[in-house]
């Protein structure tokens, strides 16, 4: 006969499975043992794949990761501060609609308010956008798993150990809920000249669409639509040109974050702005919305005039070669030509995973010429744009997605030894084939290409933002057992990128950040 505790746990793991999770990491702990045994035996009988992460915030961002291209994940934590530290991945599910559930275990309501070890508040501890379900007994019901996080938070009582070994007979794994495109039902008229905008997570229809009007299509990395002949590399420059200020709508999909000629065209009043809509839990834009297509993505019943498409095509083309010309010229390696080697080694069916600041804004102007079909996918932490968890992410989706043909990974230093612990996996944990290039310039270059880098800042910036840290890669790569090349040369980058050794490994490749505010200015010059 089993303990209540181990019955509810057993409970838990059911509805999961059923409910379409595959993937459950867990982060031991005292309190939460009921239901790491659970989820022990339900992987011993093959309903789900159990990974143990010693950090919880590591292993929040490993089942995100896991979310982002497989079937919806799972994290397990003990109780007290160990809830706290979900946080960041849950906002970061919350706001990109991804769906992660997390299973905390907590004392019995009997001990709250009372000062108990290892106790506070848990219920709906991570606010408004997570909604959460207090557990007390097995007939628990669960409001269901969509697209966006989920919270089961568990009263467990002892004692905390089984008295027998779970056989979850009968138990078959659930089908995830799919996301379908929606069907045409919009048609958007031809006429103005429209533009169409992808941002995070747009997915095919952005560029379905711009593909049937006609239109530039100006899509990020991580949109799911650069690809095909319509995209341009080189949009968010000349969108400060006289290509920019003749746009009169813009059609957008997705999440916009990166660019801020992005954001200022957006926010111009002589510009009509249609919304084709996006994921996550806020659905309200930061610009003014002329129209929304809520019932589906807009089309059109013909391709618009040519000459507006091929004005941006020839301008895109003329500057990007300028832009090579110019990294050309350049006596050291340059991150952005970093991200331009990395995006044409991922080949097809490949997945990148791609770090916030700037790493994939360099990215943004590199990015090769992919062709429609060939199912390369490129994600990012976008729903808040945080640095943190990147590499935990990164293993997460390359776990996630095993008919990857090649996995790669892009971040900055910060970004890469924000999440250190990424790299900390037991002998026994499934280890995917992951390349993790870290682009080394010793500090946060973001912040020198902002106000925040300006001259008259100098002397205190180096303090508050730039950050220099002097670590040691190679030493801490050593320290997990984790390969690590460093390269300083675009010919050394290329070899270390043709040539995986399997398994997770780190390539670091050094460059400058003192002058990566004038080289900046260069480029942003060159349209002009």
């Amino acid at each position: 006969m089993s303990t209540p505790s181990s019955e509810l746990a057993r409970s838990i793991l059911t509805t999961l499975v059923e409910a379409g999770v595959a993937e459950m990491v867990l982060a031991p702990g005292s309190r939460n043992a009921p239901l790491a045994f659970a989820a022990h035996d339900a992987a011993a009988a093959g309903v789900l794949r159990l990974h143990t992460r010693i950090d919880e915030r590591t292993a929040a961002f490993l089942a995100l990761g896991l979310a982002r291209t497989g079937p919806p994940a799972a994290v397990c934590c003990t109780s007290g501060t160990a809830v706290a530290n979900l946080h960041p991945a849950l906002l970061e599910a919350a706001h990109a609609g991804i769906p992660l559930v997390a299973v905390t275990a907590d004392r019995p309501a009997r001990l709250r308010g009372t000062g108990a070890n290892q106790t506070t508040d848990q219920v709906g501890v991570f606010g408004p956008l997570v909604e959460t379900v207090d557990v007390a007994s097995p007939g628990w019901t669960t409001p269901g798993l969509g697209f966006g996080p989920l919270h089961l938070n568990v009263q467990l009582d002892e004692p905390l150990v089984p008295e027998d070994r779970w056989v979850p007979e009968g138990l078959t794994p659930g089908e995830p809920p799919q996301e379908v495109w929606p069907a045409i039902h919009e048609t958007v008229a031809l006429g103005p000249r429209t533009v169409v905008v992808a941002g995070d997570d747009a997915g095919p229809p952005a560029r379905t669409l711009a593909e049937q009007a006609g239109w530039p299509l100006l899509a990020e990395p991580s949109s799911g639509s650069r690809t095909g002949d319509h995209a341009l590399r080189c949009y968010r420059l000349l969108l400060d040109g006289d290509l920019g200020s003749r746009v009169e709508r813009v059609v957008v999909f997705g999440h916009p974050t990166l660019s801020r000629p992005v954001s200022r065209l957006l926010a111009r009043d002589d510009v009509t702005v249609l919304d084709a809509g996006t994921r996550g839990v806020w659905h309200d834009r930061p610009f003014r919305v002329d129209d929304r297509f809520i019932s589906g993505r807009p089309a059109v019943d013909e391709p618009d005039d040519p000459a507006w498409l091929e004005e941006w095509r020839s301008a895109d083309r003329e500057l990007g070669s300028r832009l090579d010309r110019l990294l050309a010229t350049e006596e050291d390696l340059t991150p952005y030509e970093v991200a331009g080697a990395v995006s044409r080694a991922l080949p097809p069916r490949g997945l990148l995973v791609v770090g916030a600041s700037s790493p994939i804004r360099d990215l943004d102007l590199m990015v090769a010429p992919y062709a429609v079909g060939d199912r390369r996918k490129v994600i990012a932490n976008r729903g808040l744009s945080g640095i943190d968890g990147t590499v935990s992410t990164a293993v997460g989706a390359a776990l996630g997605r095993p008919h990857s043909s090649r996995a790669f990974a892009l971040v900055g230093d910060v970004t890469f030894l924000h999440d250190a612990t990424g790299l900390v996996l037991g002998p026994d944990e499934p280890r995917p084939d992951l390349t993790i290039v870290v682009v080394n310039d010793d500090g946060g270059s973001i912040f020198a290409t902002l106000e925040q880098g300006a001259p008259d800042y100098a002397d205190r910036y180096d303090t508050l933002f730039g950050t220099p840290h002097r670590v040691d890669l190679a030493s801490l790569c050593a320290s997990t057992r984790t390969p690590h090349w460093r390269v300083q040369s675009l010919p050394e980058l290329e070899q270390a990128l043709a040539s995986p050794n399997g398994g997770i490994e780190v390539v670091e490749v050094v460059v400058r950040r003192d002058n990566r505010r004038e080289l900046d200015e260069r480029i942003r010059s060159l349209a002009r």
